[in-house]
């Protein structure tokens, strides 16, 4: 799943692919966010983002969706 994190005052957004689910990823955001914590993700390459939760502006989730392999719309 494809995970995007806007941080207020910067102009570029962190954009990394998940292995964890919507709900697992909303959890994680919403405790940083509360308690002014770090969010820490896990990318699908083992890599881990390190985020303040205080300077989160937002997180955006993408569709939970296999890979499509091939040419061509169906």
């Amino acid at each position: 799943m494809e995970v995007k994190i806007g941080i207020q005052n910067v102009g570029r957004e962190i954009v990394l692919e998940s292995n964890q689910d919507a709900d697992a990823v909303a959890a994680l955001v919403s405790e940083a966010i509360k308690n002014s914590t770090e969010l820490r993700l896990a990318d699908d390459k083992g890599r881990t983002v390190i985020v303040p939760g205080g300077s989160i502006g937002y997180v955006e989730l993408g569709a939970e969706e296999s890979r499509r392999v091939g040419f061509g719309a169906l």
